[in-house]
């Protein structure tokens, strides 16, 4: 009985490969990565929606600016924005940053499910896309868009390459997706272009390894549809679906806010999503005898969007990266190269590698906390966003009503 207590805790822990260890350790930066203040300037209006909507209900006419007040308004947000003001509310900046750190990593862990190849090919790339899609992480309501994006193209990914059939959770994703961010145009982008590209390949590609029959194709079109009816249910009914499209063609969102604009190439921030385009477009034509015109599809159609708008350099990283690792693993396996992970380590191995693990969270930890300082996030609100202007506002209030409500 002794010996078999003892046995069986050392028998898990020699399951701490290295491996193992590396992709713990990778999350675990990645967290550390995206856990930054909270400066976006969109933040703040977004959590003084959630909290209009919970103490006056549903918006559906502006009730803030001066220019526009008591114009008509979609508030496409308005379930995230609530999200947003209660982690503000509860965690205030601290919470928000550890919200939108664990909507981040939460995705690129979808992503990286996605992904072939060994712990070390998936753990770079997932850096480079991670990397890539960083320049998109704050504290909005785009953050959820690109958890539930992720989750969406795991899905279906899932049922093209494992033959797992987990199709009817979409409908359900996209009706919660529709009440919290317009951002659902993005899974309906991802379904339209694993439809259109399998469609292809049935027509020119059926010696694709992957490749889902008619049959599927038509199963995909059913739920695609379905997927739409479950976007009508939420407080602005079928307006909700015709959000994006006048979105996208607002001449001031180009004209003066820089996501809305193609990728500037100067700033280094853009250099990873430079890097992976590269890598991919590389990695696929070395590859010539794997061809997919779904990855194709997808690949070339979230470039477009990326190059279009920086904003949506993040939908291509989510599909980028996986495709990235399926074209270097079939290189690798035509050059007889692999790497075969080890199951089991020696009880001192494992010791050694929990001990790396446990240093990596501590320094991972102790980097957010040190970021997220009281004192650090407070110069850093001093420093981007107008505090001294509102504290005055308030310490001297106007007359008259040409201010509004701060």
């Amino acid at each position: 009985m002794t010996q078999s207590y003892i046995h069986k805790p050392q028998s898990r822990l020699t399951r701490l490969t290295i491996e193992r260890a590396a992709a713990i350790i990778i999350f675990v930066l990645l967290f550390a990565l995206a856990a930054r203040i909270p400066v976006d300037t969109d933040t703040w209006w977004h959590i003084r929606s959630g909290e209009w909507t919970l103490t006056h209900g549903m918006i559906y006419a502006d009730p803030f600016s001066s220019t526009f007040n008591g114009q008509p308004w979609i508030n496409h947000s308005w379930g995230a924005q609530i999200i947003l003001y209660g982690v503000w509310q509860v965690g205030g900046a601290f919470g928000l940053a550890v919200y939108m750190a664990g909507l981040a990593t939460a995705g690129m862990y979808f992503v990286y499910r996605m992904a072939e190849g060994n712990t070390y090919l998936r753990g770079f790339t997932l850096i480079l896309g991670a990397a890539t899609a960083a320049v998109f992480w704050s504290p909005r309501p785009q953050m959820i868009s690109f958890f539930l994006s992720a989750v969406v193209l795991y899905l279906l990914f899932l049922y093209k390459r494992k033959k797992i059939d987990r199709l009817w959770l979409l409908p359900i994703i996209m009706g919660v997706w529709g009440n919290l961010h317009a951002g659902f145009s993005i899974g309906l982008i991802f379904m339209g272009g694993v439809i259109a590209g399998e469609i292809f390949n049935n027509l020119f590609n059926r010696q694709a390894e992957h490749i889902v029959a008619w049959r599927g194709v038509g199963k995909l079109i059913g739920i695609a549809l379905l997927s739409v009816a479950a976007l009508v249910i939420n407080p602005y009914g079928l307006q909700m679906l015709a959000v994006p499209f006048p979105t996208v063609s607002i001449g001031a969102l180009r004209a003066y806010i820089q996501e809305w604009n193609p990728p500037n190439f100067a700033g280094r921030e853009t250099w990873p999503f430079l890097a992976l385009l590269i890598g991919v477009v590389v990695a696929a034509i070395a590859d010539r005898r794997r061809f997919d015109w779904t990855e194709v599809v997808l690949v070339l159609g979230t470039a477009f969007m990326a190059l279009t708008a920086g904003r949506n350099i993040a939908v291509f990283a989510v599909v980028a990266t996986p495709i990235l690792t399926y074209h270097v693993v079939s290189l690798l396996q035509k050059r007889g190269w692999t790497l075969r992970p080890m199951t089991r380590v020696s009880p001192l191995i494992a010791r050694l590698n929990l001990l790396l693990v446990i240093v990596v969270l501590l320094g991972a930890a102790a980097k957010v906390l040190l970021v997220l300082d009281t004192k650090m996030v407070d110069a850093a609100f001093r420093d981007v966003l107008p505090v001294s202007a509102v504290e005055y506002v308030r310490d001297n209030p106007p007359s008259g009503h040409d201010v509004q409500q701060l």
